[in-house]
């Protein structure tokens, strides 16, 4: 297993999303994904979302809030 990450990406912001009737990888394992992404980085940077009903797949709901992340911390194209 990796040890924590130093420099600029110790602060990387990180938008994990799962669904939570997924078959393929149950949501079990992306909360244990996420609490170990923590101990990597700046857990304060870490967002982890869950969808209701929602399989190995997306929705809009998920995607509204990818591009909402991707607003927020990426500068705007001129």
């Amino acid at each position: 297993s990796q040890g924590p990450i130093s420099g600029v990406n110790k602060d990387i912001a990180v938008l994990q999303c799962h669904g939570d009737c997924d078959p393929l990888v149950p949501v079990m394992f992306g909360s244990l994904t996420v609490e170990k992404l923590k101990t990597m980085i700046n857990p304060a940077n870490v967002t982890f979302k869950t969808y209701s009903g929602m399989m190995h797949s997306s929705s809009l709901e998920e995607m509204m809030d990818v591009k909402q992340f991707i607003d927020k911390h990426l500068p705007p194209l001129d």
